[in-house]
């Protein structure tokens, strides 16, 4: 591929988007001239990945719109290892058939991020398939004896480990090895001469760059770009939510919902740094978003087009609509019974675990309850005699999205929606949803 130009210096793009915090010399003169194999290695760690591990994923992307070929790796060798980078004390080591399970999960969400149906389509790789069946002894004799202890030493990864009080065993110690043999295996033989990454792995791909040119010759041409890590403008670890967990991918850790709600409540200036690394939009596009949320930004355009594209891209199309659907609930601009309808059981549960949740027994709503009784036993009202004043001096109680005007009103199984949800609210702001067990 080398012998083709590619479209756009990928290396610039990259640049005015915030992506590169480090680049080996040479590596954008090279690549603004011709076409040619790169990777990205992931390691399994998990079955997710989370939004922390996707600006490298973005780099993978911006790489193949250039016209070069992006190679995915998943780490089925090194998850089981464990990277020491970024690490202050030594990881679980994971079984191979966590580690499989993993693999299979990541995959898939790489998948969602780069195009199968271009001509430079995506190559899949899994590391254990070299390393399986590569014998210690082998590996000492033609990887280990060409880089020496002084220089793996010398890595921050390895510098930190060793002053901390937990220290740092040889598999972790020897990982940047393995890594740096994924970089020559690849180079050897599928031609990959660029791997990217975030910024924590300098260390372990530099080392995969001087494993080429020990084995290859000086000549050999490999190359390095990394991202910068992550953080919000408050200085907070990017990719965790309010409440400190992980905003992951999968839709069963983080749901639809939850995940187009993170990016809409991110900061302004965060707004406008993470719409140029998560998105596709070019510098025109982004300035003009940038520009209406300046002049309107009670509106939120910018936050809402940040939303958008990612959880598409995430999620689908299916999985937007459900974040869609789901935030016009929460904020109130569901008004009809016709529209809770449309909520599927899954959106219902998602509704559930975000609201104020009461509940009521199978068996009395079988039996049909009053409206009275209804707001008095879950504790919406704290008598039956004030429930009937909000029903017919205040007119403040709503069943199902529908004024309820009557003191006399029945409830049903027929009123659940799935038979298992109803939603009650007292004036504008107290809104509960009582789930039917």
């Amino acid at each position: 591929m080398t012998n083709m130009k590619p479209l756009f210096n990928v290396i610039e793009e990259l640049r005015w988007r915030g992506m590169i915090h480090d680049v080996f010399p040479g590596t954008e003169d090279y690549f603004s001239e011709n076409c040619s194999a790169v990777y990205l290695g992931v390691d399994p760690t998990s079955d997710s990945m989370h939004i922390g591990n996707l600006v490298p994923v973005m780099m993978l992307v911006h790489m193949q719109r250039a016209g070069h070929t992006p190679y995915a790796l998943v780490g089925g060798a090194t998850g089981m290892v464990g990277d020491p980078s970024g690490k202050d004390k030594e990881r679980n080591l994971l079984t191979l058939e966590q580690v499989e399970v993993n693999v299979a999960g990541i995959a898939a969400q790489l998948r969602h991020f780069l195009d199968f149906e271009a001509p430079n389509k995506p190559v899949m790789v899994n590391n254990y398939d070299w390393f399986k069946n590569f014998g210690f002894l082998e590996f000492l004799r033609d990887v280990g004896k060409h880089i020496t202890i002084a220089y793996m030493m010398n890595k921050d990864s390895v510098k930190k480990r060793m002053e901390s009080e937990a220290g740092i065993s040889y598999t972790e110690f020897a990982y940047q090895l393995l890594q740096g043999y994924d970089f020559l295996h690849l180079y050897q033989h599928h031609n990959v001469q660029l791997q990217v990454g975030g910024s924590d792995q300098w260390g372990n791909i530099t080392t995969g760059t001087e494993l080429i040119r020990r084995v290859a010759g000086h000549e050999a041409q490999a190359f390095a770009a990394v991202c910068p890590l992550m953080t919000r403008e408050d200085g907070s670890k990017f990719g965790k939510s309010a409440d400190g967990s992980s905003v992951w991918l999968d839709a069963e850790k983080t749901s639809p919902y939850q995940f187009y709600q993170y990016w809409l409540n991110v900061g302004d200036n965060d707004a406008e740094r993470l719409i140029k690394l998560f998105t596709l939009k070019d510098q025109a596009e982004i300035a003009s978003l940038v520009a209406g949320h300046q002049e309107a930004p009670h509106l939120r355009s910018l936050h809402k087009a940040l939303a958008d594209d990612i959880t598409l891209r995430v999620h689908g199309p299916s999985g937007l609509s459900d974040a869609h659907l789901l935030t016009d609930f929460f904020f109130g601009r569901i008004k009809s019974r016709e529209s809770l309808q449309e909520l599927s059981e899954k959106q219902w549960q998602e509704v559930a675990r975000s609201s104020e949740l009461l509940t009521l027994s199978r068996a009395r709503l079988a039996e049909g309850i009053g409206i009275l009784d209804l707001l008095a036993e879950t504790g919406i009202t704290s008598s039956k005699g004030e429930a009937k004043r909000a029903i017919e001096k205040d007119k403040s109680v709503k069943l199902n999205m529908e004024s309820c005007d009557s003191s006399e009103t029945m409830i049903t199984a027929n009123d659940a929606f799935i038979g298992k949800y109803l939603y009650l609210q007292r004036g504008k702001k107290n809104k509960f949803i009582i789930e039917v067990r």
